[in-house]
């Protein structure tokens, strides 16, 4: 019998006694080389442990927004799944390249804080990561999740104008003392953009949402909770976001004074949900379906998405997305 012949059988026989094998899923993995914790060498090692699951492709982002263009071209291939290998930044702009398309979203933690990852149960470690995922590839049930958008932009978990987006715009600037002083660099650029909001430094905003109107300094969206992190503490400030509820929550901060930063520090650090919208200079607007924001002086207010700083802005529109992206988590 011929040398083929015998393979066909004995592949025939296999898939009787085992099954046949089930294809792997294509996937592309998108990492950006300048986030905190990736490096050429772990990158290597994190696809080629992937490859073990997975028909992996690998490919490194090179300016901004360039996740964005990969993740759409993966999505009009129909690639199973886009691994986006890096920091919140990095997630956000592949999240923007897939949503409303088939292509479901994995994340490998790359960043110093990676809010979304953790928010959605993914390891914060990498190696461990990398096994959750593929430990997935049997089980591969991507799950649809709602997204945030404003200006155009969609966002996983948080969006501000004024205060917080100063504190990112600050820290985006030095990229050097982000990267080596973590979240102390962050909380101590909250504390000097506090204190030029404090001091009248800082438009007033209007914000007119679902129909309730309200004046402040500074308003937080979010998408789901928490907020952010500081190290293994999560911060929270909006009630009611979620990942499946299909509106945002937001907080706003209607006045403050210098005395104010010594009462909602403690208040964001606390471990109680409601610490932070049981402030008095505090308003909460949680289940929102569309909220204006305006500056009443006119002059452009920093904004932010899922942090990174997108420039300054006159008035943005916080609308859901409803199911507009597919994780695998």
């Amino acid at each position: 019998m011929p040398a083929d012949a015998i393979e066909t059988r004995a592949e025939e026989l296999l898939e009787r006694v085992f099954g046949t094998p089930a294809p792997k899923r294509r996937m592309l993995v998108i990492a950006n080389p300048y986030a905190t914790t990736v490096s050429s060498r772990l990158k290597n090692l994190v696809v080629y442990a992937l490859r073990g699951r997975y028909d992996v492709v690998a490919v490194e982002t090179e300016a901004a927004n360039h996740a964005t263009e990969l993740c759409r071209e993966a999505a009009a291939e129909r690639v199973d799944v886009v691994a986006a290998f890096g920091g919140d930044g990095t997630i956000n702009e592949a999240a923007n390249g897939l949503a409303g398309t088939d292509t479901a979203l994995a994340v490998l933690p790359g960043g110093s804080t990676n809010v979304f990852c953790r928010s959605i149960g993914v390891p914060n470690d990498v190696v461990d990561a990398t096994e959750h995922l593929l430990g997935l590839a049997d089980r591969f049930e991507p799950r649809p999740i709602d997204l945030g958008i404003v200006d155009g932009r969609y966002f996983l978990f948080s969006s501000g104008v004024g205060f917080d987006a100063e504190v990112v715009r600050h820290v985006d600037s030095h990229p050097l003392r982000k990267n080596r002083y973590r979240e102390w660099y962050f909380a101590w650029a909250a504390m000097r953009a506090f204190a030029g909001t404090a001091l009248g430094r800082r438009p007033m905003l209007h914000v007119d949402c679902d129909g309730r109107r309200a004046e402040g300094l500074a308003f937080v969206a979010q998408n789901s909770d928490p907020y952010t992190y500081f190290g293994a503490r999560a911060i929270r400030a909006a009630e009611g976001a979620g990942l499946e509820t299909g509106s945002l929550s937001a907080v706003l901060l209607r006045a403050a004074s210098p005395l104010d930063y010594t009462t909602l520090a403690p208040r964001l650090l606390s471990s109680r949900p409601t610490a932070v919208t049981r402030h008095r200079h505090i308003l909460s607007l949680d289940g929102f379906r569309r909220a204006r924001v305006r500056s009443a002086s006119g002059e452009g207010v920093a904004l932010h998405v899922d942090g990174d700083y997108l420039g300054d802005r006159e008035e943005v529109v916080y609308e859901p997305a409803a199911r507009a992206l597919s994780v695998v988590a």
